[in-house]
């Protein structure tokens, strides 16, 4: 059974209230051996057949429960919990619980925290054989897949706790970590390969000084995440950042411009996007110093030249190829924005470029937000903002669009 999908995977597990609810505390134990990272939301019927201190001992996590809690919704919890997940596991998913999802109600912490939601949803329906098979409840559940983010598994058919024999019974453990981690494969970039370079180059001048920029590659971690919550298979030529996430993601760590173009094109031409959202240096030092230079020592001048320009290099490798990736460039701008941006583009032979200006409250680097607009060859433009987690997911649905057709390329 291959749950290698789940590795450094976001799921949230809602409890619905059922006599099945002790085996979400096994799931959750499951999904983490698996290599996920699990949070859990509990309707309050569900709290009295498990408590909430026992999935937070099994999770490491606080439960969310009650969103009336001030607590828990200091931070707005339940959107909190519906943006951090990647993929949400209701299980069981009671008769109640499937009929009050039908109906788009929000009265508990998982029926909010599921409105909030925008990524797959799994339900493990688990009830009474009567009220399995009643009407209203297959209709409940069939409008629910007739949304195509929402998909079942189970239920299985046996001895029941009530005594009856017949379905309704919550699928195996290691069933619903199984089509768990199918849900995780089978999204638009599923099979793809995604390349992204992100944070900044460092170009030293002796051992103690370099040349770089303040980004902390928080955009292009953000994409990357995106990336493989919808299937890709993603690597990251990563600058120095310090310590970051690296879960679920091949790193390829690099110091210079010169570090992160050999990487790049060692791997571009195998890849079916190329997103360069690094902040590559544009100048190095003409000489490096093989010691630290004393103050006394220091030249008039700094002589510079220019460091390989990463995106441009791994256009011309691909131009011309049937098959090439598409290709995604960065501009961080000051001025006219839209215009470099665009001259960027056309220049490069990109099919799409994401600009913003630096200078933006809640824009430039280091910062949790961004406001940007992506620009395609097509002369589209689509203006984007959020968090950058938020911004990545959207910038990926765009592209999403345009990656190549069995036939050839996209047609966005």
């Amino acid at each position: 059974m291959d749950l290698t999908a789940l590795q450094g995977r976001r799921v949230a597990v809602g409890v619905g209230g059922g006599i099945a609810a002790y085996k979400a505390c096994e799931l959750v134990r499951e999904l983490q051996r698996a290599g996920a990272q699990v949070r859990v939301a509990m309707t309050e019927a569900a709290q009295q057949f498990v408590t909430p201190l026992t999935f937070q001992a099994l999770s490491g996590h606080a439960v969310l429960t009650n969103y009336f809690d001030p607590a828990q919704e200091e931070g707005f919890g339940h959107l909190d919990f519906a943006r951090w997940a990647e993929l949400y596991v209701v299980a069981p998913a009671t008769a109640d619980l499937l009929a009050r999802m039908r109906a788009g109600m929000g009265g508990d912490a998982v029926t909010t925290s599921l409105l909030a939601f925008r990524g797959p949803v799994l339900l493990a329906p688990a009830m009474n054989v009567a009220m399995w098979e009643n009407r209203l409840t297959q209709e409940n559940l069939a409008a629910l897949l007739s949304e195509r983010r929402f998909g079942v598994v189970g239920p299985g058919a046996g001895s029941l706790a009530c005594g009856d024999v017949g379905a309704g019974r919550l699928a195996d453990v290691l069933e619903i970590a199984a089509a768990a981690a199918r849900r995780l494969s089978d999204g638009p970039l599923a099979g793809k390969r995604v390349l992204v370079t992100a944070g900044p180059t460092r170009e030293y001048l002796d051992p103690v000084r370099f040349l770089s920029n303040p980004s902390t590659g928080k955009m292009g971690l953000a994409l990357a995440e995106a990336a493989r919550a919808l299937g890709a298979k993603v690597t990251v030529v990563l600058g120095p950042v310090g310590a970051v996430d690296r879960t679920g993601l091949e790193v390829v760590d690099v110091v210079s411009a010169e570090d992160m173009a050999r990487e790049v094109l060692a791997r571009v031409e195998s890849a079916d996007v190329f997103i360069a959202s690094a902040a590559v240096s544009d100048w190095r030092p003409a000489q490096v110093a093989p010691q630290k230079v004393k103050k006394t020592e220091r030249p008039e001048v700094l002589e510079l030249v220019r460091t390989p320009d990463v995106l441009a290099e791994a256009s011309r490798r691909v131009a011309g190829r049937e098959r090439r990736p598409l290709l995604v460039g960065f501009a961080a701008e000051t001025e006219r924005v839209l215009e470099h941006a665009r001259e960027k583009l056309l220049k490069k032979g990109l099919d799409a470029i994401v600009a913003n200006d630096v200078t933006e409250p809640g824009a430039g680097f280091a910062a949790d937000t961004n406001r940007v607009t992506v620009l395609t060859r097509d002369g589209r433009e689509q203006p984007l903002q959020g968090s950058k987690r938020e911004v990545a997911r959207a910038v990926l649905d765009l592209l999403c669009a345009k990656l190549p057709s069995p036939s050839g390329r996209g047609t966005g």
